[in-house]
């Protein structure tokens, strides 16, 4: 319609200026009806071919493509499409789609940078401390010649320390690697989870006794509760999370686990009584090496992938992990699992016993 419009407008300047010029040099209306009656007529229909073939036609294909790329279809197909009737407007419109999208996708592209330098530099220091300090007992070992042998000793078992935390350190970042390219299977089996919880809460009881906090598993939880997961995995998972509430919890602290039904899924929240975490820090919480008070995380020793891990493990299983905390009480860590869905018996259909 636009289009028309424009060709209207341009054969009718033509037709009124050879009017114009005609009835200038003859001084006759009969010539000049004429005159703008043939040159309005010529002109529309030459501006229209010529739009047509050199503009339009062009502006149909370009939308045609732009649309088929859009859809990820063979651009072959482009050709063949039916098209609605004004392809300027379809154009225009897709063009600020496109570059909406691809506004979105630069914003994308510069935050994985900015992500990738913070990880190269976290890596790296990561890396660096341990390896430093490794460096410098083993020379002060061999400058000393081990006439002391003592010093000698303590400085090895200190390389040792380092050594470990170095070993860690390369076993999570492969396990994080493995996880996310989907190298590491889940192995789906079905257990009781009030069971698996229990004995974590066995695994880890020095620990808690180390850093003299209380564990808490409520009576109330007792009644089995049987899910879909990967059972080593999951364990890894609560081990994690048991780990942090002791290393982050006040002295003296309570770390206690709570079951939720949830229909179809199991929540399992994992509870301290600690400092709590920082509004701002929860986004980031779960991302490699973040920590939210550096110098007493690398005091306490670890990776700084704990996290990391646990948010791969569960999305692997296609569920959810969040976490929730307030400066001063405590923080909670809570996971899904998918319960074993109950076969409901037939009538007259014998009950199994075990």
């Amino acid at each position: 319609m636009k289009l028309r419009v424009l060709i209207l407008i341009n054969a009718s300047a033509v037709a009124i200026t050879l009017s114009c010029v005609n009835y200038y040099f003859q001084h006759n209306l009969y010539d000049l009806s004429i005159t703008f009656g043939v040159s309005f007529v010529t002109s529309f229909v030459v501006f229209y071919y010529l739009i047509e073939k050199y503009v339009y036609s062009k502006i149909k294909l370009i939308y045609k493509l732009i649309h088929n790329l859009k859809l990820g279809r063979d651009l072959r197909e482009a050709l063949g499409e039916n098209m609605s009737a004004d392809p300027i407007n379809d154009v225009e419109i897709e063009v600020k789609e496109w570059a909406r999208e691809k506004k979105t996708e630069i914003d994308v592209l510069r935050n994985q940078e900015k992500f990738r330098r913070e990880f190269l530099s976290n890596i790296s220091h990561e890396f660096k401390t341990p390896l430093f300090a490794i460096q410098g007992y083993i020379d002060a070992i061999t400058d000393d010649d081990f006439d002391d042998t003592d010093m000698a000793r303590q400085f090895l078992r200190k390389a040792s320390r380092n050594v470990e935390r170095l070993t860690y350190l390369i076993k999570d970042l492969d396990e994080i690697s493995k996880l996310e390219s989907g190298e590491m299977p889940i192995n789906y089996t079905k257990f009781k989870i009030n069971d698996l919880i229990k004995e974590i809460f066995e695994t880890v009881e020095l620990k808690a006794q180390k850093h003299n906090s209380k564990m808490v598993f409520k009576q109330k939880y007792d009644e089995p509760i049987m899910v879909t997961a990967d059972r080593d995995k999951i364990s890894q998972v609560l081990v994690n999370l048991l780990d942090n509430s002791f290393k982050y919890g006040r002295e003296n602290g309570t770390t206690s686990v709570s079951l939720f039904d949830l229909h179809d899924q199991v929540l399992v929240e994992v509870t301290d009584d600690g400092n709590g975490i920082e509004e701002k820090y929860l986004p980031r919480l779960f991302e490699r090496f973040f920590r939210t008070d550096s110098s007493r995380s690398r005091e306490i020793g670890g990776s700084g992938l704990g996290l990391a891990i646990v948010k791969h493990i569960i999305e692997a299983h296609e569920q959810t992990i969040n976490v929730r905390s307030t400066e001063g009480i405590g923080s909670t860590f809570g996971f899904t699992l998918q319960k074993v869905k109950q076969q409901i018996p037939f009538p007259g259909m014998p009950t199994l016993k075990s």
